[in-house]
């Protein structure tokens, strides 16, 4: 079995900039808690805007879901670019509480890869109420 389905060999992983730049002509974030950088998990120890994206590092995404689900409570709305791992407790606990769930066709090409990731990506987009 291919590890890399299942775990990330780095964190450090660019959201597709034609992808960042429709959902951000749609939703005008002011808010990325966790940019490239190896210092983000900072992001989840601070409160967020009120329009956010979220390219979480992968390593630890049970916890920015969960935190993004807590964020949008408090009527924020959340688009969350995350693997699509529809078998998982969190997906199931935080994702399908989500206001919309888009799932993208084909596999995305992160940053400066070379290939297109291994798995099946989706946008959990939680609305401000």
């Amino acid at each position: 079995m291919n590890k890399v389905h299942f775990s990330s060999q780095s964190d450090n992983w660019g959201t597709p900039a034609k992808l960042y730049e429709a959902l951000n002509e749609e939703f005008h974030f002011n808010d990325d808690p966790c940019p490239l950088d190896p210092y983000a998990i900072g992001g989840l120890m601070r409160a967020w805007g009120t329009s956010v994206f979220v390219n979480p590092p992968y390593s630890k995404i049970a916890d920015w879901v969960k935190y993004a689900h807590e964020q949008a409570k408090q009527n924020k709305t959340v688009v969350m670019l995350i693997p699509s791992r529809t078998d998982t407790r969190w997906w199931h606990d935080f994702c399908m509480k989500a206001d919309e769930i888009r799932f993208i066709r084909g596999r995305l090409k992160f940053g400066n890869a070379k290939h297109s990731a291994p798995f099946p990506s989706a946008l959990v987009i939680w609305r401000a109420k």
